[in-house]
């Protein structure tokens, strides 16, 4: 669980997230609606990837372009008090404080 709140903690992730959950799409497509790059885009959904939160699929498309398509993965997460302290028992000291200069950073 923590590791998909750090991974939602991002407003561009939750743009990405919102965006899917309506239909699925291509990278270049998504990264103009969203109004942003490509390659800031693909950065974004493999960290949305590695956490489980969406998947990714190739496909030909009829004029012979591969075309990779994400759509968001089904999900739940129950946040309670409880389950809050059930996570911060699998931290390691390392995550238990980050510097607030890593709150900025693109992860």
């Amino acid at each position: 669980m923590v590791h998909v709140l750090a991974t939602l903690a991002n407003p561009h992730r939750l743009r990405v997230v919102a965006a899917l959950s309506r239909r699925r799409n291509y990278v270049s497509q998504l990264a103009r609606e969203l109004g942003i790059s490509r390659a800031l885009l693909q950065a974004h959904l493999r960290k949305l990837e590695a956490a489980g939160l969406v998947s990714a699929h190739l496909e030909i498309s009829s004029d012979g372009k591969a075309m990779k398509f994400y759509e968001v993965a089904p999900f739940t997460f129950d946040l309670t008090p409880e389950s809050i302290a059930a996570a911060v028992l699998t931290l390691s000291p390392q995550d238990a404080v980050q510097p607030d200069s890593e709150k900025g950073s693109p992860s």
